[in-house]
């Protein structure tokens, strides 16, 4: 058994938390994948929260009316067994050396200089306006 926190995922640009209007399961209730599990209203949309993942909700983070963060964990499901790979989150994802090494010009390039973000520097015009 492997418990998996849902989060309330990212629903635009300027939307940074949503407020609970209902919830759609109660705990102990069998959840199949892609099965709405709350609604949430925004200043923008009203919309249902998905589960990721099938099992069974084990608890509960937040009530009706609470609002909660994007990104912030307010569900906790159990599942049978190991959670898919798609359900796994990693911070960065590991390119084999033999991957790199077979790739045309990367030979000159060693592995840990492809994970470096390029950042552009912000433009100033003769102004001193940023843009």
């Amino acid at each position: 058994m492997s418990k998996f926190e849902l989060k309330l995922p990212k629903m635009g640009e300027s939307v940074a938390e949503a407020t609970i209007t209902a919830w759609l399961k109660e705990v102990g209730d069998k959840i199949e994948l892609d099965e709405p599990v709350i609604e949430i209203a925004t200043d923008k949309v009203d919309s249902e929260v998905p589960s990721e993942v099938e099992g069974v909700l084990v608890k509960k983070l937040f009530d009706v009316d609470d609002v909660v963060k994007v990104g912030e964990v307010f569900a906790v499901i159990e599942t049978e067994g190991e959670l898919p790979e798609s359900a796994v989150t990693t911070e960065e994802e590991e390119v084999p050396e033999e991957v790199v090494a077979a790739l045309p010009g990367m030979d000159q390039v060693s592995a840990e200089e492809t994970k470096k973000e390029v950042v552009a520097a912000p433009t100033v015009s003769e102004f001193g306006r940023f843009y």
